[in-house]
């Protein structure tokens, strides 16, 4: 690879940063295929998988136990693979019916799930990794071998990857790794998930990634999902004045003094306490579906009580902005979503889960007004995947009639985009969810790296959405929060202020940079770097149009 070559991928978690590429060690050498096990033999090789199972998920348990907020969900859901009894009876029945080696038993029958999700293609796809992490980790436990993994180095450096499993993902928290580069993953894979939560930059999808020698100085974009391979001296510099830490003091305004609160988004106690502890105003966003996962039944109320309270309790007296159940797509549940959608991203997904499950969505609601009860938070909860005034109207019933004073929805589809005065009648507040009103809007999968440029929040066609439900927020006098990845952009935010955001939420390490951003700029600058930005006919001009305003600093 030539020496400023510069590679193209998905950014999936924002920032820039420089150091020295080094590659994850590679995958196990696959078992071998010709050995048959004398039947006498069988039975040690079946108890060796099961002894292997417990072992690898005793050591993912006590990784999930060190992790925090959503890595250690994604951890537990490992651990759950790992002792899963169908694989386990299905690798020890190769053992006894075909004499296979356990390790080529464990080996066969993970090939056949991963090859079962790839099948399904898009979100579902990006799981198979997680099987193939819980494969090497047995078949190192059964071959007694060091398991491949993450590198430990002194020196800051960029991990480089065809992929990389949530365990080895979420071992990244507080070690030298400062951003991450993979061949393959989307936006919701796990180490997207993860990324965005431990704060490293990363661009997955790239082509090319697993050429870039090892400890070249690369230079990572997470903004824009560029890598570039060798670069000058000047370019160095720049992103390593650009990783530094930007605090915040919990004050989001204007040059002018106008507030526009800046607020975090958490999808657990873990999450929420990080939050409180670098400021946040308060919570926009706070993804319950953590509280779900990896069960094969609902939780009960109780359970429930307990999981919110965890989070309003790190926020007395402010605001939290909770979005109830989002499953479906790439977050389905057993006990909520069927298995043989065709298109899950436009099926029963979000808040249609209760035309299927009613009781769960009423359910819900009632612990929520408990735990609001319990606790001084200032609750406000919000429908996902909402589409027409109907749908807005029942939620809203719904909240009331639970006791939930503040009732809202998630603003993701250009139906709900384009009907936002008529929402305003029914509901108290809306917020924009970025990622998949660019899904949505653009047509295009948002897990795809082909399809990069278009699930971009700079497309004007998507600027000109939010501007609709800013216009329409301002006549209703009614809040237009942003939760979408487009939030913790700063040279986003002064444009989203503009277009008639009154907040803005974001990951918590986002918050100081996306601060200095406002600081600088008046509503006036604000509404026309909307104005300009809006009537562009490309992303690229409406980044340049925006930038002319604002100055060439904070839109780059």
């Amino acid at each position: 690879m030539v020496p400023g070559a510069v590679l193209q991928g998905r950014g999936v978690s924002p920032g820039r940063v420089a150091a020295r590429a080094v590659s994850l060690a590679p995958a196990l050498p696959e078992p071998d295929a010709e050995t048959v096990v004398p039947p006498e033999g069988r039975e040690a090789e079946v108890s060796t998988i099961e002894w292997a199972a417990v072992a690898v998920a005793d050591q993912l348990r006590s990784r999930a136990e060190r992790a925090r907020g959503e890595a250690r969900a994604i951890l537990d859901a490992s651990r759950l693979l790992a002792s899963d009894p169908e694989l386990v009876a299905e690798a020890t029945a190769l053992v006894r019916a075909q004499g296979r080696t356990a390790a080529r038993a464990v080996w066969e029958t993970s090939a056949a799930h991963e090859a079962a999700l790839t099948a399904l293609g898009g979100r579902m796809a990006e799981r198979a990794a997680d099987i193939r992490d819980v494969r090497d980790r047995m078949i190192a436990e059964i071959l007694r071998v060091d398991m491949p993994g993450v590198p430990e180095r002194d020196e800051p450096f960029v991990l480089v990857a065809t992929d990389l499993a949530p365990a080895d993902t979420a071992a990244l928290e507080g070690g030298s790794c400062v951003a991450l580069v993979t061949a393959d993953g989307g936006p919701t894979s796990h180490t997207a998930i993860i990324a965005r939560a431990l704060g490293l930059p990363a661009v997955v999808g790239v082509a090319g990634a697993t050429g870039i020698p090892e400890g070249a100085m690369v230079l990572v974009d997470g903004d824009h999902g560029s890598i570039h391979v060798d670069p000058d001296e000047a370019e160095i510099a720049e992103a390593r004045a650009a990783a530094v830490v930007v605090t915040f003091d919990g004050r989001g305004r204007l040059a002018d003094g106008t507030r526009v609160p800046l607020l975090a988004n958490v999808g657990g106690a873990s999450d929420a306490g990080s939050a409180a502890a670098a400021h946040a105003e308060g919570v926009g966003l706070f993804r319950t579906e953590f509280c779900f996962l990896d069960r094969t039944e609902a939780p009960s109320i109780e359970e429930q009580v307990e999981a919110y309270r965890g989070v309003l309790r790190a926020f007395p007296g402010r605001k939290v902005v909770v979005r109830t159940l989002d499953a479906g797509s790439d977050k389905p549940l057993p006990f909520a979503n069927d298995d043989d959608e065709d298109n899950p991203a436009l099926g029963v997904r979000g808040l249609r889960l209760s035309r299927r499950r009613p009781a769960l969505l009423d359910d819900q609601l009632r612990a929520l007004a408990r735990a609001a009860d319990a606790e001084s938070a200032d609750v406000e909860v919000m429908a996902p995947m909402v589409a027409t005034v109907d749908e807005a109207a029942d939620f809203a019933a719904r909240c009331r009639a639970a006791g939930l004073d503040r009732a809202g929805i998630m603003i993701e589809t250009p139906a709900a985009a384009l009907l936002a005065a008529e929402l305003f009648e029914v509901v108290d507040f809306v917020s924009l969810g970025t990622n998949d009103l660019a899904q949505y809007t653009l047509a295009a999968d948002r897990l795809s790296s082909a399809l990069a440029d278009l699930n971009d929040p700079w497309q004007p066609a998507v600027l000109r959405l939010i501007g609709t439900v800013g216009a329409a927020g301002r006549a209703a006098g009614k809040p237009v929060g942003i939760c979408g990845e487009a939030a913790g952009d700063p040279a986003l935010a002064p444009v989203l202020v503009g277009l008639g955001a009154t907040s803005l939420s974001m990951t918590p390490r986002a918050l100081g940079r996306v601060a200095a951003a406002l600081d600088v700029v008046g509503p006036d600058e604000c509404r026309r770097a909307a104005e300009g930005a809006s009537r562009a006919a490309t992303a690229a001009e409406a980044r340049q149009a925006a930038a002319l305003v604002l100055g060439g600093g904070g839109a780059g």
